[in-house]
């Protein structure tokens, strides 16, 4: 204790000293706050519901709360781009898909982001079923009959998709083309939106994630016809994939991972990824996936990271083939 007769400059700098001298306190530990992830769609999509069941299992893992905030618009990129603005802390997050991370840069004129500069890969979480379903009214029930009916009706049936660029419109126009057909791309803001309608007959079929899809199929609503994978769908055995159905090498397969802004301390970035490895290990959650078409991965971040380049370039041969390009 500093004397209490001397001088004031003398006991404020031994003061100082005193506390320079002391071990400096380590850092607050990783997390002390609640985590925000980020879902670049709209609510009722794949991507938004794989999302929250993810948020739920980090809960106890990280000992905070993850609290799910959806950015839809511009094909996911209004999410990606407010990641990658975001504060490199670990305190928010991305529910990333192919959409804002692999296919938009090479759709979109102008990306307000890079995304394989400005995000940090964590992990691939699950790799997702598609599924083709069209509406109960219409008179086809297995895939081929569904093309014979398309090409009888050449420019008559519309597809849904969450938007302009989304893979869901991209997997109709490569069917359009790998078949041969003529059918009217109908773009809605999310998921949501276009299965209600689908369902209510306002469009003809869609091809989408089938966490989104599967559970109006059970429900009696669709009618499911084949899943574009290179094999069945655990959840759904009993649907055909498109080379079983007679439409040979039409796979377009689906995904979801969790990024964080790039510069990211890489200590941070290994402990999400213990806790989503962690988290892909719980029976409930992988079995929760599983029921919705969803196989849990969980990959390491430099697996991740070398998905999305390869991604990135067949994507880009997709949207180029296609001649999708928005500006």
């Amino acid at each position: 204790m500093l004397h209490k007769h001397l001088p004031k400059w003398i006991a404020a700098a031994a003061a100082a000293f005193a506390c320079a001298a002391l071990p400096p306190q380590a850092a607050a530990a990783y997390p002390d706050k609640p985590v925000r992830l980020i879902i670049p769609f709209a609510p009722g999509g794949s991507t938004d519901i794989l999302g929250r069941l993810l948020a739920e299992a980090l809960h106890p893992i990280l000992g905070q709360p993850v609290i799910v905030e959806n950015k839809p618009g511009a094909g996911g990129n209004i999410g990606g781009d407010f990641v990658a603005r975001a504060a490199p802390d670990g305190y928010t997050l991305l529910l990333a898909a192919a959409g804002p991370t692999v296919i938009n840069p090479s759709l979109y004129a102008n990306m307000p982001f890079n995304p394989a500069k400005d995000l940090a890969p964590i992990s691939c979480l699950e790799r997702e079923h598609n599924l083709m379903v069209v509406t109960k009214s219409m008179p086809v029930k297995t895939l081929q009959e569904f093309l014979q009916y398309a090409r009888s009706h050449p420019g008559k049936l519309s597809f849904g998709s969450p938007g302009n660029g989304s893979p869901a419109q991209l997997a109709g126009e490569l069917l359009k083309q790998q078949a041969g057909l003529q059918a009217e791309h109908v773009p809605y803001k999310g998921t949501g939106p276009a299965v209600t309608d689908l369902v209510a007959g306002h469009i003809d079929f869609m091809i989408d994630n089938m966490p989104a899809l599967l559970p109006q199929v059970k429900a009696g609503s669709l009618r499911a016809l084949a899943v574009p994978s290179d094999q069945r769908a655990t959840a759904a055995p009993d649907i055909p994939t498109f080379d079983e159905a007679g439409q040979k090498g039409f796979v377009v397969m689906a995904w979801k991972g969790l990024m964080a802004p790039a510069g990211t301390d890489p200590a941070v970035i290994e402990q999400l990824h213990a806790a989503v490895a962690k988290a892909l290990q719980d029976p409930t959650l992988r079995a929760r996936f599983q029921e919705l078409g969803a196989e849990p991965l969980g990959s390491t971040p430099a697996e991740f990271a070398k998905q999305i380049a390869d991604e990135t370039a067949w994507w880009g041969k997709l949207v180029q083939s296609t001649g999708t390009r928005i500006q």
